[in-house]
């Protein structure tokens, strides 16, 4: 592991205590390498949602280990004071929804993060405008998010979770609401983004389309992970 990347080792989350408790995740362990893209698979209540929380710094793990790189961001506790920075400055998230702000223009949307983590204006839309060019929607730079494309929406919201230039990205569910083109599209998108970035990205999905895409895949059942070998066949 270089200082990018992400690894997890016996994370547990349970709710309830005594009699009443429920292992959400049991012992999960799991490594994603610096540009690499692996999926994370499973049923309706197998705990995927509360491992991408746990994971995300957004609810808190019982047990376990996290480190971002050579970090050690969670052992048993939290080991950052600040966790609102540590989402906003090293944890990227692409949800299902774009859930871009109406108000805003596409280069603002994008640079509103590294003007919060406090990048100067010009810089911060430096920063946009690359990554909005990267993925072909630097001339929506100035239209607002009601203007866009589905298609369109969804690489904004792409460019805003790279912004901050974090080791790490989670996205949930990123192709749900596409067709098959659009799919892997956005999939082309994201293994490009972690080879040029060395970003580590984890795609939590259904999306039987783009399943056969990932070289590895973590599949969660009952709170358990088990790795597999993906398919590997490629976006094109």
């Amino acid at each position: 592991m270089s200082e990018k990347g992400i690894r997890i080792e016996g994370l547990s989350k349970r709710y309830g205590e005594g009699d009443t408790a429920v292992y959400a995740l049991k012992d999960v362990n799991m490594e994603v390498s610096p540009g690499e893209v692996v999926g994370l698979i499973g049923p309706s209540g197998s705990g995927k949602s509360t491992l991408l929380k746990c994971l995300g710094a957004v609810i808190d793990p019982t047990a376990g280990r996290m480190m971002l790189g050579d970090e050690v961001i969670y052992d048993d506790a939290w080991k950052v004071r600040d966790l609102r920075a540590l989402r906003r400055d090293k944890i990227g998230f692409v949800f299902q929804a774009p859930y871009l702000i109406p108000f805003l223009n596409v280069t603002d949307n994008v640079a509103l993060l590294p003007m919060l983590a406090g990048v100067a204006n010009g810089a911060s839309r430096a920063r946009a405008l690359e990554l909005l060019t990267a993925l072909d929607v630097q001339h929506r730079a100035h239209a607002m998010p009601s203007q866009l494309s589905g298609g369109e929406q969804q690489r904004v919201a792409i460019a805003r979770g790279l912004v901050n230039r974090p080791p790490v990205i989670l996205a949930d569910e990123p192709t749900a609401p596409l067709d098959s083109e659009r799919a892997m599209t956005v999939i082309r998108i994201l293994n490009d983004m972690a080879s040029k970035f060395e970003t580590a990205i984890i795609v939590v999905t259904h999306d039987e389309k783009i399943i056969p895409t990932f070289k590895r895949i973590y599949h969660i059942r009952d709170g358990v992970t088990h790795e597999e070998a993906g398919e590997g066949r490629g976006y094109d």
